[in-house]
């Protein structure tokens, strides 16, 4: 901790709670009764929906401004959620939000479609605000606490907090798209942003992109290294943390949505309003706030020169769009609704009619009962962001769609296009384009826009936002719970272990001495594993192994062995022990049930996206990382049943986002004692990170050591953060054995 004179620091004396949100706005807003009584209610949105039975199951507060300048409000309770605000002024919303939040860092990081504007002023109340947020933050986290902070306004958090609270587990989510280095560089403040940033153990993105533009910011403005979705750190006294920086695209709820699309008043809203617009044929719709990042011109465009081409006539076809007010005392949105009424009002003078009329346009928002309905009745949905981290007005669309029905056309710059492939996608720049899908969209076959609305469902209700803010914080907590360093506790048990006559290091790889990654064959060892072996090797009394779930011949790959390591692939079903050759037998039954094993399995990845096979001497290996947890869930389930009435006597294994099936039985602790008779061992340290590495740990004996890597329960008595420690352990491991020996040696000479 750091000392009691950094605000922060002292902010929590008793800290309460044990998750903490951190917006820039709360999740209730103040509501006026006629007589002038002020209540707070629930505001609508996602991330509220989203968060509100986590945090009541786990003692939760937000943090957040309540949307009243100038007021102080006390702490809280709302509908089981402690409620944190924050008070603002004026003079800051108008520099901190309106200033450099939104004519600063929104155009930036939306590829200055507008441009950004760079103030000093701007900058020093965006410091200032964040600091309180932070300190709001660090007074409410109970000890070891998860902080979860949201968004673009408050990048300097994470670090804020960081600095003053290292026991925290903090993550960060951006929902806003993260821009290419040569658009990010731009910035004047660059540094501090990354930095504040990279205080978090997490940092969440909405596209894949994104994440890879964080990274390639941090290695060229810092040098720091990343692998993957990794970036090593620097700490205090000359350690490193590591902090992951992916994406996980965002969602809605998307029951809800269809729950209230299901409801007969609603349906009946719906059929009212196509009969109010004077019963077209085809009706578009357009949803946006009024921002110059959502296309909205450029649909007009469109629109208005298919009518102008004759290709498009206003008793057939009707744009309706939405465009609620945003920014409204910021320059460029000003601006803006100007250019857009001024569009809306030709178009309509040229070509509506007494009872048609081209554009049906709202500069106000709506309650989510009419927003459904309109989405019910709109046969095209048109989505042209110029830039956008997600859209969830394409999911929702597609949510309240329960009759299949409906032509999702997306701009493939919306993020939510990296999942929604069925949609008719766009270039909203290619004026041409996007009229050719507009006319592709309305003169769709039936069946070809059920099929696309299907496939376009399955993928919103597969992804909801439960399953987007429960893949987050398991990520988060699951990487980051752990302390980082290596216990007191750890190096007391290591030099007694180094004492033993023959000793035995047994390491798991995957997620032990490698990252865990997408790819398999892309993984490998952390820098300053090879260095931290060979030193164990050229020591007397000391063996090295490696123990995989991972077919041999793949664990040679990967691991690039030196010689003298021991290996055991495939939880102990292979061998190579001071040999060449790879020990495996099995008999002619066995393999016939390995063919059918292989059958059902590649059936069953070939129907689930983010599934593969991995082949093994005696078995496979279903894997999901990449699935959603609802397909990867859906996946083992169909394989543990279909295999175990076809195949009852396989041995099956869960491990970490994968579920093995094998034709002979061996685990982890089967290879590890082998290993042990095989080297004559006293003393035994083995290190593993998955639930196969329980089985080894499990047959320890007192006196050996047993390392779990990461957060999880585990029957080992020692643990560490992640793989980065490993090299360091095992350097450990190396030192003591050494200052043994070299006891020894001064013992005998005396």
């Amino acid at each position: 901790m750091t000392s009691s004179a950094d605000p922060l620091a002292s902010a929590a004396p008793n800290p309460t709670y044990s998750l903490v949100v951190v917006s820039n706005r709360l999740p209730v807003e103040i509501e006026v009764d006629d007589d002038g009584t002020e209540g707070w209610r629930t505001s609508p949105g996602g991330l509220v929906t989203a968060l509100e039975p986590m945090m009541r199951s786990s003692d939760g507060a937000w943090v957040g401004w309540p949307g009243i300048a100038d007021r102080t409000f006390e702490p809280f309770e709302n509908d089981g959620i402690s409620i944190v605000p924050v008070r603002l002024s004026e003079s800051e919303l108008e520099e901190y939000y309106e200033g450099f939040s939104n004519d600063t860092i929104w155009p930036l990081y939306h590829d200055v479609i507008a441009p950004p504007r760079y103030h000093r002023e701007w900058w020093e109340a965006y410091v200032r605000v964040n600091r309180r947020f932070a300190e709001a933050a660090a007074a409410a986290a109970a000890p070891g606490a998860t902080v979860w902070v949201h968004d673009y306004q408050l990048q300097l958090v994470p670090r804020m907090l960081r600095d003053a609270r290292p026991d925290l587990v903090i993550g960060f989510f951006n929902h806003i798209p993260f821009p290419p280095y040569g658009i990010y560089a731009q910035l004047p403040w660059r540094k501090q942003i990354l930095d504040g940033l990279l205080g978090a153990d997490l940092i969440g993105f909405q596209r894949l992109a994104d994440a890879g533009n964080f990274s390639r910011a941090v290695r060229r403005l810092y040098g720091y290294p990343t692998r993957g979705v990794a970036i090593d750190v620097p700490a205090p006294e000359g350690t490193h943390r590591r902090v992951i920086a992916k994406h996980f695209p965002i969602s809605i709820d998307a029951a809800a949505y269809e729950e209230l699309a299901r409801r007969p008043e609603i349906q009946e809203r719906a059929r009212q309003i196509r009969e109010d617009l004077g019963n077209p044929k085809t009706i578009m719709l357009g949803v946006d706030r009024l921002d110059y990042t959502k296309g909205i011109a450029h649909r007009i465009k469109a629109y208005g020169e298919l009518l102008a081409d004759g290709r498009l006539s206003v008793e057939d076809v009707t744009l309706v769009q939405v465009a609620s007010p945003s920014r409204e005392r910021v320059g460029p949105y000003i601006a803006l609704r100007d250019e857009i009424e001024l569009a809306v009002g030709r178009l309509n003078g040229d070509f509506s009619t007494i009872s048609h009329t081209a554009i049906s346009y709202h500069h106000h928002g709506y309650p989510r009962e009419e927003m459904v309905a309109l989405y019910l009745a709109a046969d095209v949905m048109l989505v042209t962001a110029l830039r956008d981290g997600m859209n969830l007005v394409a999911k929702e669309y597609v949510a309240v769609r329960f009759d299949r029905d409906g032509v999702l056309v997306l701009s493939e710059f919306a993020g939510a296009a990296d999942e929604l492939k069925q949609a008719v996608l766009i270039n909203p720049h290619d004026i041409d384009g996007v009229k050719a899908a507009i006319l592709r969209a309305i003169a769709m076959p039936r069946q070809e826009r059920l099929r696309r609305m299907r496939a376009l469902r399955r993928k919103v209700f597969d992804n909801d936002v439960a399953a987007w803010s429960s893949s987050f914080l398991r990520t988060l907590t699951e990487g980051a719970a752990v302390r980082p360093g290596i216990p007191d506790t750890l190096t007391g048990a290591l030099k007694d272990l180094s004492r033993a006559d023959n000793i035995l290091v047994a390491l798991d790889f995957d997620g032990t001495l490698a990252p865990h990654v997408d790819k398999p064959e892309d993984a490998r060892a952390v820098a300053g594993t090879r260095e931290a072996v060979q030193r164990l090797l050229d020591l007397d009394g000391v063996r090295v192994a490696f123990v995989s779930g991972r077919a041999l011949v793949s664990l040679q790959h990967v691991s690039q062995p030196q010689t003298g390591v021991l290996l055991t692939g495939s939880h102990g079903i292979e061998v190579q022990l001071d040999t060449p050759e790879i020990e495996l037998d099995l008999v002619t039954a066995e393999l016939e049930q390995l063919d059918a094993l292989a059958e059902v399995l590649e059936r069953i990845s070939g129907s689930v996206d983010g599934t593969w096979i991995e082949r093994k001497p005696a078995g496979l290996a279903l894997h999901t990382r990449l699935a959603t947890q609802r397909n990867a869930a859906a996946a083992q389930k169909a394989a543990r049943e279909e295999l175990g009435e076809l195949l009852p006597g396989l041995t099956v294994r869960d491990g970490k986002d994968v579920i093995e099936f094998a034709v002979r039985s061996s685990t982890k602790g089967d290879a590890l004692e082998r290993l042990r008779r095989h080297t004559g061992a006293d003393l035994v340290f083995y290190a593993g990170d998955d639930t196969t590495d329980e089985d080894a740990f499990a047959v320890l004996r007192p006196g050996d050591v047993g390392l779990k890597i990461g957060a999880g329960d585990s029957l080992a008595g020692y643990r560490v953060r992640g793989p980065e420690d490993v090299p360091l352990v095992l350097g450990l491991i190396a030192d003591q054995r050494a200052a043994v020996a070299a006891e020894r040696d001064a013992a005998a000479g005396a």
